[in-house]
């Protein structure tokens, strides 16, 4: 059984999703763990930490690297706007 790790911590599920498809399409499995009632109740994650990206923890590093390039590209974008 691999070790799980999380990668990424976001204030709604929707920042999450989209974190969660970058890492689909370099092909890292991952999950995310959001304890806000299946999405009928978003306010919750505030209460519990937000949701957690999730992934083995021999993908981590990788995981980790991606989602930074991602995000470093998503602030270059806007600063282009």
């Amino acid at each position: 059984m691999s070790d799980l790790v999380t990668v990424g911590s976001y204030f709604d599920r929707m920042a999450a999703e989209i974190a969660k498809s970058v890492l689909d399409v370099n092909e890292i499995d991952s999950y995310i763990s959001a304890d806000d009632s299946g999405g009928m109740r978003p306010s919750l994650l505030t209460a519990t930490g937000g949701a957690r990206l999730i992934v083995r923890a021999e993908d981590a590093a990788r995981a980790a690297e991606l989602l930074e390039a991602a995000t470093e590209m998503a602030s270059y974008e806007d600063e282009q706007v």
